[in-house]
């Protein structure tokens, strides 16, 4: 199979990213104190409790996202269905349910004396959402940074943005329930169709389009890189926007974005060794290994904070807790990174 996503390397942008939000947090709490007017003026502009300018800027960040994603390659998946099994088994059978039972041990256990038991219910919402919603794009450039086999990558996130749109909403309104967080159904499908399936359709139709028109290499290595400063400006004018709203929330209890990011940390790494080691026990090439691991330990943080906006509005603890997620993935996962490269004698290749 010949390589069918955009080439793709850690940029400037997501190389830092971890510095972006921190800024972005900052800025977005200064006008959240000191220009309330700014909030104020876009918190207007709703329909259905969704913010239309965030609603906008998800949809910028999420459907360059889908249009490297080739649905072409999905008739390949017979050919060593063992790497797709552990990424189906890990992200859908074991990760959302990890992710509640660690977030839930912190927030009400753990950190019962620092977190009062409201939000600790709101930050397990946005945990949930994150562990529900398991990697699309970045797992591109992870792949790449451990000389994954991109062709294989391409079936595993194709394979896995289907299962999206069948599981996504069931387990989310299981595990939300479980919680004692009450979600209307229609609103989380609604959310689903919103930022998956029309983004998903439009990317794909692009994506079929650009290839046919212009060939396979432009489409790759040119029309592609040209979403990519658009993609994260629109991530990062997203955090801004939300930031903003949680200025409050955030200077009030400023420990708390550290005691949301432990549990999330600590589930990234306990999800990638469940994946990575399963695929040494079967005995798969490092080059399936590696971005078996990464696709479940890293979040589609784009969709979680979506639909945390959606459910429960851009100023709720529970959108504060997704955006952790944003906070904490490039670090970690350029650890893991290291992990699979210095680890990669483990395996056959």
């Amino acid at each position: 199979m010949s390589e069918k996503v955009c080439k793709q390397g850690i940029g400037f942008f997501e190389k830092y990213l971890t510095v972006w939000v921190l800024l972005c947090m900052a800025a977005g709490i200064i006008i959240g104190r000191f220009f309330s007017f700014v909030p104020e003026f876009l918190s207007k502009f709703e329909y259905a409790q969704v913010s239309i300018p965030i609603a906008v800027l998800i949809w910028i960040m999420i459907y360059p996202m889908m249009m490297k994603v080739d649905f072409e390659s999905v008739k390949n998946v017979r050919k060593n269905p063992k790497g797709l099994y552990v990424t189906w088994v890990t992200n859908w059978v074991i990760k959302p349910f990890t992710m509640y039972g660690i977030a839930s041990f912190f927030f009400y256990v753990v950190f019962k004396a620092l977190i009062p038991a409201e939000l600790a219910q709101q930050y397990l919402a946005g945990a949930v959402l994150l562990g529900a919603a398991p990697c699309t794009a970045m797992v591109f450039v992870w792949s790449h940074l451990t000389k994954g086999n991109p062709a294989y990558t391409v079936i595993q996130v194709a394979t896995n943005d289907l299962i999206i749109l069948i599981a996504f909403t069931p387990i989310v309104a299981f595990l939300l329930g479980v919680s004692g967080v009450s979600v209307p159904w229609n609103t989380l499908i609604l959310s689903v169709v919103l930022f998956v399936v029309i983004p998903l359709v439009l990317g794909a139709f692009t994506r079929h389009y650009m290839i046919k028109s212009k060939g396979e290499d432009y489409f790759n290595n040119s029309f592609c890189q040209k979403f990519d400063k658009v993609t994260i400006s629109g991530l990062l004018l997203t955090l801004i926007i939300i930031f903003s709203f949680q200025g409050d929330v955030i200077i009030q209890n400023p420990i708390h974005i550290f005691l949301i990011a432990v549990p999330l940390i600590i589930q990234t790494f306990f999800i990638f060794f469940i994946a990575y080691i399963a695929a040494r026990f079967l005995k798969l090439s490092h080059d399936i290994a590696a971005p078996a691991g990464m696709i479940g330990a890293s979040n589609f943080f784009e969709l979680a904070v979506a639909v945390a906006i959606a459910l429960f509005g851009a100023n709720s603890p529970v959108a504060l807790a997704t955006i952790v997620g944003v906070l904490v993935e490039v670090p970690v996962m350029l650890i893991i990174v290291k992990i699979a490269n210095s680890t990669k004698h483990w395996f056959l290749n």
